[in-house]
């Protein structure tokens, strides 16, 4: 194969729950978490044999062992024991760094599926898997895409059936990041008295939000008939109060989606500072966006209007 092209698409989590800490140091979390196509682009063509390059459109990003990308073509090739295969992988990164949207985590997940068509490895969807879920805690996720609940430290995945075709608007301050372990840390320093320690009361709160309220709508949606409303309830993410605390951009944006028409339900995605509001359809939020055009330049943020992505093909 000559060259291949591949998107990485970000990921928005639309329930973010801690249930507890885990043995392992990483916390228990109950999640859903749902892609959509605000992607990076990974192009990969040949390298001479065992040669590993790595180009990206970004030059803040950092191009040495610690990215997801290298991580994954190395991890490949030690896998399937061929040291000699090379390859030379361009990023053109549209995400945002630090985001609170698995840009890194897709990334990785997108050269783990591109690699193995390039080189010809043909791994099954579980070998792929466990590759991911070795590299990253939302890697595998971002293997499979579309819309699923996501257990464990975010690597047990349970499929749910594609969601409604809702819009999203979508917000951050490119000045602004955070820290995934700083947000977890504050967590464990904030919220610790409430975690959970039993597998039983881990269980409990997973089937919690299985049959929950957002798990539900979502479903009943696809059964609605078109334009009939959708009622979603609040959604949660357990880390937005701690992080909005101290970043003031969490705190403005959030105000922001809140006076947007026609918003259904908002939240802080993961870690952040990454804001998001549904909508009915992408329509209503590229018209909410429009609306308030002047109070996000005037308050620095970046915005993008986006849609849900279905789960990934079995070639990517």
């Amino acid at each position: 194969m000559s060259t291949l092209t591949l998107n990485a698409p970000a990921k928005l989590n639309l329930h973010l729950e801690v249930l507890g800490e885990r043995g392992d140091g990483f916390h228990e979390l109950a999640m859903l978490m749902q892609s959509i196509d605000l992607c990076d682009q990974l192009l990969v063509d040949a390298a001479p044999p065992g040669e590993l390059q790595l180009e990206c459109s970004d030059p803040t990003l950092p191009l040495d062992g610690s990215n997801l990308i290298l991580k994954a073509a190395e991890l490949l090739r030690q896998f399937v024991a061929r040291p000699e295969l090379g390859a030379r992988i361009q990023l053109q990164k549209r995400i945002p760094i630090g985001a609170g949207l698995a840009g890194g985590s897709s990334d990785g997940a997108g050269a783990l599926l591109a690699l193995s068509e390039f080189w010809g490895l043909s791994l099954t969807a579980s070998e792929l898997h466990g590759l991911a879920a070795a590299l990253g805690s939302d890697v595998a996720f971002c293997l499979a895409g579309g819309s699923q609940l996501c257990f464990g430290r975010g690597e047990r995945l349970e499929p749910l059936p594609p969601a409604p075709a809702l819009g999203v608007l979508l917000l951050k301050d490119p000045s602004v990041s955070v820290s995934t372990p700083w947000a977890y840390g504050r967590c464990r320093e904030l919220r610790s008295d409430f975690y959970l320690t039993a597998e039983a009361d881990f269980e409990s709160r997973r089937q919690s939000l299985r049959q929950g309220p957002l798990v539900q709508a979502l479903l009943n949606a696809n059964a609605n008939a078109p334009g009939e409303p959708l009622g979603l309830p609040r959604l949660r993410n357990d880390l937005q109060d701690l992080v909005a605390a101290e970043t003031a951009s969490v705190q403005a944006g959030l105000a922001l989606l809140k006076g947007a028409s026609g918003a259904m339900a908002l939240a802080m995605s993961g870690s952040g500072p990454s804001l998001f509001a549904l909508f009915a359809d992408q329509s209503a939020a590229a018209l909410a966006q429009q609306q308030l055009q002047t109070s996000l330049q005037e308050n620095g943020f970046e915005s993008w209007v986006c849609s849900f992505l279905p789960p990934r093909t079995p070639h990517g």
